[in-house]
């Protein structure tokens, strides 16, 4: 066993030589009048406070379904992540997501341009023909509604079209009207009717 008069050496030896690895040899220590030791401090990076997620369902005041946002940690950890709204975004998850948008947007643009297509068979149909029993005048019995249209169209050129596309003026009497359909947001077909009695 070691006598306490060597662990004292030691100790002092490989604290001067602790030292030297800050301020360089012990004689330049005594440069200093004050005998201070300048020491050399390390700034660390604050945490990172913000997360990247994506959504999984509508979350008011921060995004729709689907949607890339920043959020604050704890947000996250103690809110979003035990309900199931949002998830952390990985690389193969942001892939996976940019393949399901685009495949979202090939489908809305499908969906545009079968409505054109729509549109313009309607536009050069021609005239839909209407039979309603005729009163005095010219006007008819009843009026005709979207109801009516939807069975006409149906008939005439095989075509389910809902009836709550459909965009009629008020018909009471007989002559040509035009009515509209609603195929998409961005896409509105307009076909004429002549409205005749028997």
């Amino acid at each position: 066993m070691a006598s306490p008069s060597t662990v004292a050496a030691t100790l002092s030896c490989s604290s001067s030589s602790w030292l030297h690895g800050f301020a360089g040899p012990t004689n330049e220590i005594s440069k200093f009048p004050d005998k201070r030791i300048p020491m050399l401090v390390l700034a660390q990076k604050k945490a990172k406070k913000t997360r990247k997620i994506i959504l999984k369902e509508d979350v008011i005041d921060l995004g729709k379904r689907g949607q890339l946002v920043d959020v604050k940690a704890g947000y996250y950890r103690n809110f979003l992540l035990p309900t199931g709204k949002a998830q952390i975004v990985t690389p193969g998850l942001f892939k996976e997501m940019q393949m399901e948008e685009e495949r979202i947007e090939a489908e809305k643009k499908r969906v545009k341009e079968e409505a054109q297509q729509l549109a313009l068979i309607f536009e050069t149909v021609g005239a839909f023909k209407v039979k309603r029993k005729g009163g005095k005048g010219r006007q008819i019995f009843g009026t005709v509604t979207a109801q009516d249209l939807v069975d006409i169209i149906k008939a005439q050129i095989q075509r389910d079209v809902d009836k709550r596309i459909v965009s009629l003026p008020e018909i009471r009497e007989t002559g040509e009207y035009i009515a509209e359909l609603k195929l998409h947001p961005e896409v509105t077909a307009q076909l004429r009717l002549n409205v005749y009695a028997n």
